[in-house]
């Protein structure tokens, strides 16, 4: 089928292009999930500024020439190109940080693979609701293995649209119809033009650059479109370079979008397994924020390095552990309302600053990326010492998020910007893809749509 190329290369064609129907319903399900989860981070992100300027910018510059090009922005109600719709989707969601993840490749998926599947499926009316999220649940799977490959094979850690993108390039081929030799190209461009930007200093700098998903979905839609018109661009050694084969066996068998974590707050997954030993020391002692006078966090290198300070920004609250630890104190959850807006001016959570102190863990440290591990201790006024002992990251499959607070979550952020009952409706037309016979342009109107709260 692919001549000169790797067998490794064929197995993707077939995998990417070939019958999904063997795809498992727990898998579907999970895609079912993790796609309505991404919605709710889209409509919670709605309103802050970087998603203003992203979609205002796709719809200035990024246009399409014809409608045949055309797609509409999620929560917007204008158009844009395919490039440009799937870029201010991406953007927008990577800017909360509230969207899932995938520990081994220590990133994200589904902020640059669900924006592309609306931008791509605007144009096929007739794509079935099963038949998408077969479709998101081949995209995780290539983009998870292409994130896997890429750390396996430089020394620094990169972005994750530097590795989404040929999720998205996958995904755009699947419905343009192309062919495996297309495919292969558009894979190629993805890898080649994806954005290979350094973490570790958007970590050090937080920024609206965030992960780098907002490009890494445009790159992906571009080369599936590229390579369609003809664009040459092949291989990408992610995929076909003879020391990463192994990483692309069981591409049939293994269904990792099952073991992707939902989070359960809108901030760096790094911070989360500190948040939830201290959200669990105030559920099981019954201390309020006036009664600390002093914490401590052990956690992995990489989650030591957070954002310290009072942030300015959403990009530096999201990148804060400190301040994740003092708003769950102070509020008892974290919202969107809580990372940005007044939120980021509060005086209650300046106090609180000062008694969190963080250190990196050794142990923890030897868990990371394979797992999120931190312990808390908290000392109150009375002179009571309290210890979370270790604690993992609640929303994986190490420690999974009860369906009612997955709806809990849904809720909180879509409340920004849609109504309740247009929320209800969307988690209903979502839920419904997994029912035979749904269209997934059941669910794309309410998406579509402006959002009905603006600010």
């Amino acid at each position: 089928m692919l001549d000169n190329s790797p067998l490794a290369m064929t197995r993707i064609a077939d995998f990417v292009l070939g019958d999904l129907t063997h795809v498992p319903e727990t898998a579907l399900r999970m895609a079912a999930t993790l796609l309505l989860d991404t919605i709710g981070v889209a409509a919670g992100a709605a309103n802050l500024p970087v998603s203003h300027i992203a979609r205002n910018f796709a719809v200035d510059f990024q246009a399409a020439g014809s409608d045949r090009f055309s797609a509409p922005i999620m929560f917007d109600g204008r158009h844009a190109s395919l490039a440009g719709a799937a870029y201010a989707a991406a953007t927008q969601i990577d800017n909360l940080d509230g969207h899932d993840g995938y520990n081994p490749t220590k990133g994200h998926i589904g902020c640059a693979v669900v924006p592309a599947l609306f931008a791509f499926a605007s144009q096929k009316p007739e794509l079935s609701g099963r038949e998408a999220l077969a479709i998101l649940v081949m995209a995780y799977k290539v983009a998870a293995r292409a994130g896997i490959s890429l750390h396996a094979t430089v020394s620094d850690y990169h972005t994750s649209g530097a590795w989404n993108a040929l999720g998205v390039a996958a995904v755009g081929c699947r419905l343009q119809n192309t062919s495996a030799e297309i495919l292969r190209h558009a894979l190629g461009i993805a890898e080649y033009h994806g954005p290979r930007s350094q973490m570790m200093r958007e970590i050090a700098n937080p920024t609206m650059l965030h992960d780098g998903s907002g490009i890494g979905a445009m790159t992906g839609v571009n080369a599936a479109v590229l390579a369609a018109r003809g664009f040459e661009g092949a291989p990408a050694i992610t995929m076909e370079a003879p020391e990463v084969a192994h990483i692309w066996q069981d591409l049939d068998t293994d269904w990792t979008i099952e073991r992707n974590y939902v989070k359960p707050y809108p901030v760096c997954r790094w911070a989360h397994a500190a948040i939830d030993a201290t959200r669990q020391l105030m559920q099981d002692y019954r201390f309020s924020a006036g009664d600390v006078s002093s914490v401590h966090v052990n956690t992995f290198n990489e989650a030591a390095q957070l954002f310290a300070g009072m942030p300015q920004t959403t990009s530096q609250a999201q990148y804060s552990l400190a301040f994740a630890i003092a708003v769950m104190l102070h509020h008892g959850h974290i919202g969107p309302q809580h990372v940005s807006g007044t939120g980021l001016s509060d005086p209650a959570l300046a106090d609180l600053l000062p008694m969190i102190k963080v250190a990196e863990d050794v142990r923890h440290s030897g868990r990371f990326p394979a797992a999120r591990w931190s312990d808390v201790t908290i000392e109150l006024s009375d002179g009571q010492v309290l210890r979370s002992g270790d604690v993992h990251a609640t929303g994986g499959p190490e420690a999974p998020m009860p369906p009612d607070r997955l709806r809990q979550k849904f809720d909180m952020m879509t409340a920004a910007a849609i109504s309740p009952e247009r929320a209800s409706a969307v988690w209903s037309a979502g839920q419904g893809l997994l029912d035979d016979g749904s269209l997934f342009a059941s669910l794309a109107a309410h998406v579509h749509a402006p959002a009905d709260v603006v600010n």
